[in-house]
């Protein structure tokens, strides 16, 4: 990040920063999607458990993720205020957290993993995939969660190329991992939906040991010495990443959560349902990789304005983003109204199931709308470290109007389990209204110093 005085240098320094952001989310989501649709390929059972599996899996790692995700504003913020011997400690402490967070995960997981299967009205065979796919993803668990962690300290320093780069030369063994697990190549079994978790696993050690070559290997980050030095754990470091990062987490949780509650209450459904509207959210989810991306730049950008007290210039960078999700999530939703066929038939060959998809799509088409505008949103209140009162509203407009809406919608209108994608919508533009609110008042709380700064 350097300091820009224009539009257009902001807005090239923006697409700079968002550039690899974008191919990197599109890449690291690219490992669910093939896991998904080679699923698919393999049998609506097997899609059906992958999508249970991933419905309970997806909001625990978003949102303990989203505590990781501290180290942005954390990094950018001390970078833009000329602190950058506080930055190794920060990371250090950041590997440490990230550790403590996937062990919990890990344990409570033990206790609450067959349980919670129980409860729900599944076909044997559906439930058996769900809980290996299950069991073979954790033990990717700490690998995924320190990587994350060490990616927020790349992407602060603007050196967002480099986790494109660990994500594109960790992509190809996501592929070939699927195809030997799920298939049985190599003289190893057919594994079908629960290889997809297998090769997921294994794919997330060998990113992680990519990024620790970077990192020791490659200047700038080599200059930081992060690995050269055993820290102590300190509490206060965590805490002061917490205070951050658990409402970032919370606020994630709750939107990415509210998706997985849906899959799970259309466990009522036939399997034929369930595998259709995992294939449509499934896609629909990878092109929320870009108004998602955009968040993670803004982040970064309002971060390191917001840091050095240019807070006009923060302000531009807000306005430049969400203007931009906007513009590619119009595009987007004309790409799904024109290709609901081809998109529709990636993911399985039954007639039954591929029309089911093409109907789900066609609403994916609106709610995404709404989250190119939440999303850039909640991305700038990050590099604000405005965080607590976005986590309210996210409960508020995902658990207590969009669900209960789709609920009700689902179960005593026409719409039938369409209900639900209608209260996904609603549900997601409440939570874009309220967030612009708050970002307005945020931006208006203190007087611009930019004066003062330049």
């Amino acid at each position: 990040m350097y300091k820009t005085d224009t539009w257009q240098e902001k807005t090239k320094l923006f697409l700079i920063i968002l550039g690899p952001i974008l191919v990197t989310q599109l890449g690291m989501y690219a490992m669910n999607f093939f896991d998904t649709v080679m699923s698919g390929n393999a049998g609506a059972e097997d899609l059906a458990g992958v999508a249970i599996g991933s419905s309970l899996w997806v909001p625990i790692f978003t949102g303990i993720n989203g505590i990781m995700l501290a180290l942005s504003p954390i990094v950018a913020q001390l970078t833009g205020a000329d602190q950058k011997q506080d930055v190794p400690s920060a990371v250090r402490q950041g590997v440490y957290l990230s550790t403590l967070l996937a062990l919990v995960v890990l344990i409570i997981g033990s206790f609450i993993l067959n349980p919670i299967l129980n409860m729900m009205e599944l076909e044997p065979e559906v439930r058996t995939i769900a809980k290996q796919y299950l069991i073979a993803l954790s033990t990717g668990i700490i690998p995924l969660f320190i990587y994350n962690g060490l990616r927020s300290f790349i992407d602060a320093l603007g050196q967002t190329r480099v986790t494109m780069v660990i994500t594109l030369l960790s992509l190809p063994f996501n592929i070939i991992f699927n195809y030997v697990f799920i298939f049985g190549k190599f003289g190893l079994p057919a594994y079908g939906g629960v290889g997809a978790g297998i090769a997921t696993s294994l794919t997330y050690w060998v990113t992680l040991l990519f990024t620790i070559f970077l990192l020791v290997r490659v200047r700038p980050f080599s200059t930081y010495s992060i690995f050269s030095i055993l820290e102590k754990p300190s509490l206060r470091a965590w805490w002061n990443q917490l205070k951050i990062g658990v409402p970032i987490g919370f606020a994630i949780f709750f939107e990415v959560s509210i998706f997985s509650a849906v899959t799970i209450l259309m466990s009522t459904y036939n399997t034929n349902t369930i595998a259709a509207h995992q294939a449509a959210i499934n896609f629909a989810s990878f092109l929320y990789m870009i108004p998602l991306s955009i968040a993670m730049a803004l982040t970064i950008a309002v971060g390191f304005e917001a840091g050095g007290n240019r807070r006009e210039h923060a302000k531009q960078y807000s306005y430049l983003g969400i203007s931009i999700a906007v513009v590619l999530s119009i595009l987007c939703g004309i790409a799904i109204y024109v290709f609901d066929d081809p998109v529709a038939r990636l993911y399985n060959d039954r007639p039954e199931v591929i029309e089911m998809t093409k109907h789900f799509l066609y609403y994916a088409i609106f709610f995404q709308l709404s989250d190119a505008f939440g999303a850039p949103i909640q991305g700038a209140l990050r590099g604000y470290k405005d965080v607590n009162i976005t986590l309210i509203m996210a409960l508020v407009s995902y658990w207590v109007i969009g669900l209960p809406s789709g609920y009700l919608m689902a179960t005593y209108t026409f719409f039938g389990p369409a209900g639900y994608w209608m209260g996904l919508i609603i549900g997601l533009a409440a939570g874009a209204i309220a967030l612009f609110a708050r970002l307005l008042y945020v931006q208006r709380k203190a007087p611009s110093q930019t004066s003062k700064s330049q």
